[in-house]
C-alpha cells in the first residue's frame, strides 16, 4: 500500500477514495479567525510576503447595466507544491440582463490529469459581483429548506456552507464552492469547431461533482510593488480594446483543499495566479503562457500572451496583433509591451510557444512546449454562440525563461519548469503563427502618457463618482 492509499498526505498531497469523507468533513472545523483548518493543516499559514499592497486596477465588475453584448470572465489557478498538479477555477457571466439566448453563468474547473468540469445556468439573476473590488459569486441551487437569494458580497464560510447547495464565491482572500456537472450543450446547443474537433477532447465533465475551500495571500499583483498597473495601460479604462485583459495576481500562495470526484487534494502555500477578461467576446485568435512554479525559484512568475483584438474606439473598428511579456522576480517587475519596446512570437497550432521581447534595458526569451496528447478543451465566451469550446490548455507545459541585461549581456534570470500553463484559442489554427506586435496609432502614443485614472477619480466628489468612474476600475 502506497502513502496515498494509506491516507498520508503532505503539502499538495492527494487522498484516495477512502478518505473522501474526511476531506468533506474539513468544512466543519474552523480556526478562531474563521478560516478552515484540517488535521495538521493550518490554512492561515503562508510563506509568501505580500509585496502588492493594493489591488490591481480593474479588479471590480465592469458591467455598465446596458443591453450591449457583454461578458466578464475570471480565472484562478492553484498549483499543488509537491505533485505539480493544478486546478483552475474559471467563471463567466454573459449578457447579465438575461435578455439574449446566450445569457448565462458558467463555472468551469480544470483538474488533474487533463480533468475537466462545467456547471452552467442560463439564469443570470443569481450572479453577483462587486463594482470596485474582486468579489463575485453565484448560487445555482440553495440548500433544501433555505430560500434561494442573491448575495451582494462575500459571506462567511459557515453561512455559505449552510445556505448554498450548488454555487461559488471568490474574492481576493477567500474561495469556496460546490458544483454538480450539467450538460451545457442542452442549454446552448452543440457547437462545431473543426480545429477543436481535431484535438479529440470534447469539453465534457470528467467528474460528476467538485468542491473546494481555500484562502489566498497575494504576493505580486501586476507591476512594481509600490504601484499596481493596468495590464493594457491606462487606456483600459476606456472602451478602447475588445476584449480587455487584466492580471490581478501574478503570484500568491493558497492553503486549503479541493474535492475532485472521489479524490481530495490538500495543499498549503500553493502557488496561485489570477486574471480576468471582459468585453463583447474573446479575441478571434490568441495564445497564453503562465508559470509561477519555477524549479528552484519560489519568487519568480511569468505571464505572457498575445492575440488579435478589435479597436472599437477607432473609426472602422480595425484589428491589431498585440502581445506582452511580464516577469516578477525578487521584488522587481520586468515589462515588455508594444509601447515600450518590441515583442514577437512563433506559436504552433499545438505544441510550441516561442516569444521574444526587448525594452530599453532588458531582453527576454520564453519557450514553451507541450506533448500532442496533453491539454483540455475549454469553453470561452464568443460573440454569437456564447460559452462554447474555443480554446485548449495544459498545466504540464515545459517552460524555459531567460532574462538578459542588454548593456552588459549579463543573464539576470534563467529558469525552467514542467508545470507551465499553455493555451491556444480561437482560430482556426491551421498553421504556425509568426508575428510581431504592432500597436496602432494614436493609441500607441496615448498609452505612454503618465495618466493614472484611479488617482484622478480620487479627486472627484463622492456623490459624483458613480457617474464618472468607469465600472470595474
Amino acid at each position: 500500500m502506497d502513502a496515498h492509499q494509506a491516507g498520508a498526505t503532505g503539502s499538495g498531497g492527494r487522498r484516495a477514495k477512502g478518505m473522501v469523507l474526511q476531506c468533506r468533513a474539513r468544512n466543519g472545523r474552523h480556526a478562531k479567525d474563521g478560516r478552515s483548518v484540517g488535521r495538521g493543516l493550518v490554512v492561515a499559514s503562508s510563506t509568501g510576503r505580500n509585496r502588492s499592497g493594493v489591488q490591481t486596477p480593474h479588479s471590480g465588475y465592469h458591467f455598465d447595466g446596458t443591453d450591449r453584448r457583454f461578458f466578464e470572465g475570471w480565472y484562478f489557478r492553484v498549483t499543488m507544491p509537491e505533485s505539480g498538479e493544478s486546478f483552475a477555477l474559471i467563471y463567466s457571466v454573459e449578457d447579465p440582463l438575461g435578455n439574449t439566448p446566450i445569457s448565462g453563468v458558467g463555472a468551469q474547473v480544470m483538474g488533474p490529469r487533463n480533468g475537466y468540469f462545467v456547471q452552467y445556468d442560463k439564469r443570470t439573476a443569481d450572479f453577483w459581483a462587486q463594482r470596485n473590488k474582486l468579489a463575485l459569486g453565484c448560487t445555482f441551487k440553495a440548500m433544501d429548506g433555505i430560500q434561494k437569494r442573491r448575495y451582494t458580497d462575500m459571506v462567511g464560510e459557515d453561512q455559505f456552507r449552510r445556505e448554498v447547495k450548488e454555487g461559488f464565491q471568490s474574492g481576493t482572500y477567500q474561495h469556496q464552492g460546490r458544483l454538480v456537472a450539467t450538460d451545457v450543450n442542452k442549454a446552448l446547443g452543440k457547437f462545431s469547431n473543426p480545429y477543436l474537433e481535431a484535438m479529440q477532447r470534447p469539453a465534457v465533465s470528467t467528474v460528476p461533482s467538485c468542491s473546494w475551500s481555500f484562502t489566498t495571500k497575494p504576493v505580486y499583483g501586476w507591476g512594481d510593488p509600490s504601484s499596481q498597473r493596468a495590464t493594457a495601460g491606462w487606456l483600459a479604462a476606456l472602451p478602447a480594446f475588445e476584449p480587455h485583459w487584466q492580471i490581478m495576481m501574478a503570484h500568491g500562495v493558497s492553503s486549503g483543499w479541493f474535492q475532485w470526484g472521489d479524490e481530495c487534494f490538500e495543499f498549503q502555500d500553493a502557488p496561485t495566479y489570477a486574471e480576468k477578461n471582459w468585453g463583447g467576446s474573446f479575441p478571434q485568435k490568441w495564445f497564453w503562457i503562465q508559470c509561477n512554479s519555477f524549479d528552484g525559484h519560489s519568487d519568480l512568475t511569468l505571464t505572457a500572451g498575445g492575440g488579435t483584438r478589435e479597436l472599437p474606439i477607432l473609426p472602422g473598428s480595425p484589428e491589431e496583433d498585440v502581445a506582452m511579456i511580464g516577469v516578477h522576480c525578487d521584488g522587481q517587475f520586468y515589462e515588455f509591451v508594444p509601447w515600450n519596446g518590441e515583442v514577437d512570437w512563433v506559436v504552433s497550432p499545438w505544441g510550441m510557444w516561442v516569444m521574444h521581447g526587448e525594452n530599453e534595458d532588458f531582453e527576454v526569451f520564453v519557450e514553451g512546449t507541450a506533448l500532442p496528447g496533453d491539454g483540455v478543451v475549454l469553453r470561452a465566451p464568443t460573440l454569437k454562440d456564447g460559452l462554447v469550446p474555443f480554446c485548449k490548455d495544459t498545466f504540464s507545459g515545459q517552460i524555459r525563461l531567460k532574462l538578459v541585461h542588454r548593456r552588459s549581456s549579463q543573464t539576470v534570470i534563467e529558469a525552467g519548469s514542467s508545470t507551465g500553463g499553455l493555451e491556444v484559442g480561437g482560430g482556426p489554427w491551421w498553421d504556425t503563427w509568426a508575428a510581431k506586435a504592432a500597436m496602432k496609432e494614436p493609441l500607441r502614443s496615448l498609452v505612454k502618457l503618465p495618466i493614472d485614472v484611479g488617482k484622478a477619480i480620487d479627486f472627484v466628489p463622492e456623490g459624483l463618482k458613480p457617474f464618472v468612474a468607469p465600472p470595474g476600475l
